[in-house]
């Protein structure tokens, strides 16, 4: 006699399995879980910004480098937990027109008078962000807390980099609306993790920021007005080796093609951090420093 099958139970399998996969999918590539500049990024910015600093203010920094380069990765830890704080990492700049995207005011009250809470959360506040820390960090310099100081340097130093980082300012933050998913990781992580041992970085000298928050905004500006030069080198590197495949030649590829930017935004993100940091110090009334 024939085996019977119990068509209810495999539909009810695979019903399952399709939920699974679902659920997975969602998980691997909702915005939340999607980072921008990887962690070896911001470590090697914030290695890089000591040394722009002036001889006075860099032996600070100095003696808690590794406190630094531990802490700068606490928002991309916040963000893993707490999903809300992604807001906080990103200013999406298509959202708001063409460039210059003038239509966005830079001051945060006329910004959420104009286009209200949710929708400026949704597409990020990241250069208010900055200027928020930028004025956490000079008050804790000029109220001798020195503890504090010190986290708030390293979560400040992680939002100036993502504000150096193309893809922080685009809808497109993972490529998906290019047909080009992930190529904010190939980016900002992969060839970082690969190549980084060969970057002929050369930040210039800490200088001072007049206006943090605008700064930001400036910055924000330069970084998106690459993404056009990093999406091409990506297509570039993928179709000229006919294979298809996101494998060694075609990192070698794209490392060819897009090194110049990626150098030239990590190297400027560790002149600003350095700035930020020694603009927040001047602002306190370059208190004495620890030693």
């Amino acid at each position: 006699m024939p085996m019977r099958t119990n068509t209810n139970s495999i539909g009810t399998r695979q019903t399952h399995l399709t939920a699974l996969a679902t659920l997975l999918s969602a998980l691997l590539f909702s915005p939340c879980f999607t980072a921008a500049w990887g962690r070896n990024a911001h470590k090697l910015v914030v290695n890089q910004a000591i040394d722009t600093l002036p001889q006075d203010l860099r032996g600070f920094f100095e003696s808690y480098r590794g406190i630094l380069l531990q802490h700068v990765i606490d928002p991309l830890d916040a963000v893993a937990k707490t999903p809300a704080e992604k807001r906080n990492d990103h200013l999406y700049l298509d959202k708001y027109g063409r460039f210059p995207f003038d239509s966005l005011p830079r001051n945060y009250k006329s910004a959420l008078d104009k286009f209200g809470k949710s929708k400026l959360q949704a597409n990020g506040v990241l250069p208010w962000q900055i200027g928020v820390y930028s004025q956490k960090l000079t008050e804790d310099m000029k109220n001798g807390h020195w503890e504090e100081a010190k986290l708030d340097a390293a979560i400040l130093a992680n939002y100036v980099a993502e504000a150096h980082d193309p893809f922080s300012t685009t809808e497109n933050f993972d490529g998906k609306l290019t047909a080009q998913t992930g190529v904010n990781e190939r980016f900002g992580t992969v060839l970082i993790d690969r190549y980084s041992s060969f970057f002929p970085m050369r930040p210039n000298d800490a200088s001072y920021i007049n206006d943090p928050t605008d700064h930001a905004f400036e910055v924000c500006l330069a970084s998106h007005s690459w993404l056009e030069t990093i999406l091409l080198a990506d297509r570039n590197a993928y179709v000229a080796g006919k294979s298809y495949s996101y494998n060694d030649e075609y990192y070698d590829r794209f490392y060819n093609q897009a090194a110049a930017v990626l150098i030239r935004q990590l190297s400027e993100a560790s002149t600003d951090v350095g700035s930020y940091w020694m603009t927040a110090w001047i602002n306190a009334g370059r208190p004495q420093l620890p030693h």
